[in-house]
């Protein structure tokens, strides 16, 4: 794998983690002070991500060793196993934080000070802002894990806006919605249960060697069809193992060539695919016969 990805993926996890760290403590902090349920249960959120940030950076570590004789397909999927890591690390704390916000309703207390919202409102503009860089970046880079913790960014955001909405509502009449702040912790914590549970399921489905796209799957019968000699493609499979796929591909030739002949074309195929398909990690190509108009091989 090339060592730039992984490079970018590890400045993203170190800075997700700096600014998480900053914005936990602060939370929980101001919170604190202000007597606001739904700002600590926000802190707790972003202290998870400090952690979530902190699997990422060791599983795109991990994932980053070349093959061995053990591993002949590389390591990548511990970067999936680290979002998978990620997706329970997410939903248990949810879970938490729910639970924790749902003791605290009922209770008789002063309403929450009015500057507890400024660190809400600059998490909300801060996760943005690092939800776009890394979503952009997982996606072109193909890591699972660093959209699994893009997705956790984006939960930060609503999460924030929950808290905000929740935290208004109590000052705006103390007395009537004074629970209204415990209710949005609450809300906090369902939300990142959701995004667990998502997370979870996708990459559970990448485990599972789950397909790809159709897209993709026609990107690569045209660029394979393309080289000279390649007259069809009888069956295409794929499964992703870490942020790139491994290709095993059924090619047809002219029955007629020699196997010397037949292994070139395979064998441009296999370049062709890698070098064009920045996704696509290897291509294992097994020639047949192509079928004749006669229906015989």
């Amino acid at each position: 794998m090339d060592v730039d990805p992984v490079r970018k993926g590890r400045r993203l996890a170190l800075l997700s983690m700096a600014v998480s760290g900053g914005l936990a403590v602060t939370k929980i902090t101001v919170g604190l002070l202000a007597r606001s349920t739904s700002v600590v249960a926000d802190g707790v959120e972003s202290a998870s991500d400090v952690l979530a940030s902190g699997f990422l950076l060791f599983g795109l570590w991990v994932a980053s060793r070349p093959p061995d004789d053990d591993h002949p397909y590389g390591h990548g999927r511990f970067e999936t196993l680290t979002a998978l890591g990620l997706g329970f690390v997410l939903a248990v704390t949810g879970v938490a934080i729910a639970l924790r916000s749902l003791q605290s309703v009922g209770d008789v207390h002063a309403p929450p000070a009015v500057y507890a919202i400024w660190p809400l409102i600059a998490s909300v503009i801060l996760k943005g802002t690092l939800s776009v860089v890394k979503m952009r970046a997982g996606n072109r880079l193909g890591s699972s894990a660093l959209v699994a913790d893009a997705w956790n960014d984006t939960v930060d955001i609503l999460s924030g806006i929950t808290a905000l909405i929740a935290l208004g509502l109590t000052l705006s009449n103390p007395d009537r919605f004074l629970s209204a702040d415990h209710y949005g912790g609450f809300a906090v914590g369902l939300i990142v249960v959701f995004l667990g549970l998502q997370v979870i399921r996708e990459n559970t489905l990448t485990l599972m060697d789950t397909m790809p796209s159709a897209r993709h799957l026609d990107e690569i019968r045209a660029m394979a069809k393309t080289v000279p000699g390649a007259l069809d493609v009888e069956k295409c499979f794929a499964r992703k193992t870490g942020m790139r796929w491994h290709v095993d591909l059924h090619l047809e030739v002219d029955p007629e060539l020699s196997v010397r002949q037949s292994h070139e074309i395979a064998t441009q195929v296999r370049i062709a695919c890698k070098e064009q398909l920045p996704w696509v990690a290897d291509v294992l190509v097994h020639v047949e016969p192509h079928l004749g108009q006669n229906g015989s091989r």
